[in-house]
């Protein structure tokens, strides 16, 4: 896993950040500078009775044509087919998404069947199949998690068939990320922790993956300090703007690391779990993270040794392998200590289904870039078993 003189790659980075307090203001600048005079804001359900969004309008001014605030929880292809009917209705030329990562992926989704017509499945399991820019996207996070501000990914549920649709197009990519930490302020602290430990998980995935390489490397492991340092502060004093912004920030560049070097079997794992069983993404990832890093421990116990430095844990004197040992312990302590379930029966999920989710991890794409071959339900099987 050390580079060599083989080492090549393609770094992508193309989404403008707007960062600092009250940077919501510069919203409707950002808006003319894209082009947009009729702008659809998307939202869920809950904030769109808060006055984060009414922000949002404010400043967006004349520009704002409408809200499509019908996102829930593991958004749905049959949600991103209606918010873009919507759209074409109002005569949309510019997407804000406003919200977590439901919201945002929602906004890509819209964007993409207000260029290209169509339903939302036409463009599922492809990669890169676009061939334009879309529908310029502008993304105000009211959660620090996700990364999806500056990913070329959007996970979409089909809820008839209980599977998680991946639609990945560097096309997709939002052109503008508006990070205020006065919009996250609000987040009550289990989804506070669990936001950050999906931040956390890209981290260490993209620290782990096959494609890992140098750029991506300094974004993730200055994600990891960044959670391990305020993550606490920002569960424990949710109005507390600098943790609240440091946790937007980790969360962007963890997003910008992963969306680089990929992630691995614990997302594979945790959108079959999501998927399957309703667990929130964040929570899933969270449970699933030190047994997915002991599974692949004896493949990149250097990659692993990295994490435990960026958590703070001395490697003095200690090998790898231990220092391995001690960051997987130490993520235990951590998600436990911030309030988060550490195994998969407390959150519901049947022991007699782990077969199941299994079988329906083989077909993520994530698996591709673990660094242990994985593709093997038995394996995957006793990862979740050991989870549970």
């Amino acid at each position: 896993m050390q580079y060599n003189e083989r080492l090549q790659f393609i770094y992508t980075n193309p989404t403008k950040i707007v960062f600092g307090k009250g940077a919501v203001k510069e919203v409707g600048y950002e808006a003319e500078k894209l082009g947009g005079s009729r702008a659809l804001v998307v939202t869920d359900t809950d904030l769109a009775k808060t006055d984060l969004v009414e922000r949002v309008k404010t400043f967006l001014g004349k520009r704002c044509a409408g809200v499509f605030a019908e996102v829930v929880q593991d958004t749905g292809v049959h949600i991103v087919d209606k918010g873009a009917a919507y759209g074409k209705s109002i005569g949309a030329d510019l997407v804000v998404s406003v919200g977590g990562g439901s919201s945002i992926d929602t906004g890509k989704g819209i964007a993409i069947l207000l260029k290209e017509g169509g339903k939302l499945h036409d463009y599922a399991a492809q990669f890169n199949a676009l061939t334009r820019p879309q529908t310029p996207h502008i993304v105000i996070p009211t959660t620090a998690g996700t990364g999806s501000e500056v990913t070329y990914a959007a996970v979409i549920k089909d809820h008839e068939r209980k599977q998680k649709l991946l639609v990945v197009d560097y096309n997709i990519i939002p052109n503008v990320g508006i990070l205020d930490p006065e919009m996250t302020a609000g987040m009550p602290p289990r989804l506070t922790a669990a936001t950050g430990m999906d931040a956390l998980t890209h981290a260490i995935e993209a620290i782990h993956s096959a494609q890992c390489e140098p750029i991506s490397d300094a974004m993730a492991l200055h994600a990891i300090r960044l959670i391990h340092t305020y993550l606490p502060i920002a569960v424990a004093r949710g109005g507390d703007l600098v943790a609240r912004g440091q946790m937007l920030i980790a969360a962007c560049i963890a997003g910008v690391a992963f969306s680089n070097a990929q992630v691995g079997v614990v997302h594979a794992l945790a959108h079959s779990v999501g998927a399957r069983c309703g667990v929130p993404h964040g929570v899933a990832n969270s449970i699933l993270l030190p047994y997915g890093m002991s599974f692949n421990k004896d493949t990149c116990p250097d990659r692993y040794a990295l994490v435990a430095e960026a958590l703070g844990i001395s490697r003095a004197g200690i090998s790898d392998e231990e220092a391995s040992s001690r960051a997987i312990e130490e993520i235990k302590r951590f998600s436990s200590s911030i309030g988060l379930p550490q195994r998969l029966r407390e959150v519901q999920v049947p022991k007699e289904i782990l077969r199941e989710l299994a079988e329906l991890s083989l077909y993520d794409g994530s698996l591709v870039y673990n660094p242990k071959p994985a593709f093997d339900a038995d394996l995957l099987e006793k990862i979740l078993e050991e989870a549970w």
